[in-house]
């Protein structure tokens, strides 16, 4: 079938998702196992590294409640958690993934040290939140205001975690890993084919490139824009949770492909990916996670607002939104999911912003 290069959409600014995980997976096979020792090239090399040793917890939303519980050996020890942003930029320059621009996708991976167990949340890019200096809104402006540490802040002060660890990528690191490590295998339904194709054309336009448009359902093997193209499907049933839950399903199928890929593949993936990344992950937190990298295993995967405890409505100037209906019970459900913490009490800060959430949102939806 012949190239394409026009897009499938029209209207407005395209945004264009891209899957975190990705570089996770390609970093904790490459860096760690073969290029860091081998080449020491990780802080200025080619990965794009933001410096956190002068960064206080308190700078980044980590409140004295959950650094106490932290060190006194509570629930969350032994955990790393890590923050991966896709950023809405069409830039295709790291310099966009600084600030300035929103994170189209958020996504937090819990990652139990102990046991190799992996957990994956989607926070909903929509989800009215404090973005920083009381200012409630959709959580994703809170990159755009100041980047990675800014939406780590973001998360932490409004979840209760202790994330020092994230990453931020371009969309081309999407398409890049997947072609590199030879596709993935996904499931793609009726009511996603047209839409899959629409999206990836509007990817391949942004990057220059031909497409080829995928001509039957099923579950099959798909290139890199072919999955940019399905991430980013969100007009089915279930909307924009629907597609969260697409971009998870990418993430797994990449990290399956990830681990049986070859040494030399593995490091062309790197070598492809890593100008596109941008992250406070330094080279010896990853050495750290090689010791039991064969143990690692996705075990669960979830959404946050949790289904069971969220409304959506239009809040005034701010938009269509994601709401929690409580905040507060969507983080002691967030900390069973994550750390099985049965017993969860959220900070004082937690339950202010639920209060606030709660005021801000109730005149315009009912609870």
């Amino acid at each position: 079938m012949a190239g394409r290069k026009k897009s499938g959409l029209s209207g407005g600014k395209i945004i264009i998702f891209v899957i975190e995980f990705i570089v996770i997976a390609v970093l904790l096979f490459v860096l760690i196992k073969f290029v860091i020792p081998a080449t020491k090239k990780t802080d200025g090399g080619g990965l794009n590294v933001v410096k956190m040793d002068d960064v206080k917890p308190e700078e980044i939303g980590i409140s004295e409640e959950v650094q106490k519980m932290v060190e006194e050996g509570g629930t969350m020890s032994g955990y790393l958690n890590i923050a991966l942003f896709g950023i809405d930029s069409t830039s295709t320059s790291v310099k966009a993934l600084e600030k300035g621009y929103r994170s189209d996708c958020i996504m937090i991976a819990s990652i139990n040290q102990d046991t190799g167990e992996v957990r994956l949340v989607s926070v909903y890019r929509d989800t009215y939140l404090n973005t920083g200096k009381d200012t409630f809104q959709k959580c994703n402006a809170a990159y755009s205001i100041g980047g990675g540490n800014a939406a780590v802040s973001m998360l932490n002060a409004n979840l209760d975690l202790d994330i020092t660890s994230w990453m931020a990528v371009s969309y081309r690191a999407l398409a890049d890993a997947i072609d590199s490590l030879g596709g993935v295998y996904i499931e793609i339904d009726d009511a996603e084919i047209g839409q899959t194709n629409a999206y990836q054309g509007a990817v391949a336009e942004i990057l220059g490139e031909n497409y080829v448009p995928l001509a039957e359902t099923g579950y099959q093997k798909v290139n890199g824009l072919q999955a940019a193209g399905y991430c980013r499907v969100r007009y089915t049933a279930g909307d924009d949770f629907k597609r969260a839950e697409r971009q998870r399903e990418v993430l797994q199928a990449l990290v399956e492909v990830a681990k049986t890929a070859s040494s030399d593949k593995l490091v062309e993936t790197f070598n492809k990916v890593s100008g596109n990344v941008l992250t406070s992950i330094d080279s010896d937190t990853l050495l750290s996670l090689v010791k039991n990298i064969s143990k690692y295993t996705i075990v669960d995967e979830g959404g946050f607002p949790d289904e069971s405890m969220r409304t959506t409505g239009t809040i005034g100037a701010k938009g269509s939104c994601v709401i929690p209906t409580s905040l507060s019970s969507n983080v002691i459900w967030l900390h069973k999911f994550l750390f099985n913490d049965d017993e969860y009490t959220p900070s004082g800060t937690v339950e202010e912003y639920s209060a606030r959430v709660y005021s801000d949102t109730s005149p315009y939806v009912g609870y």
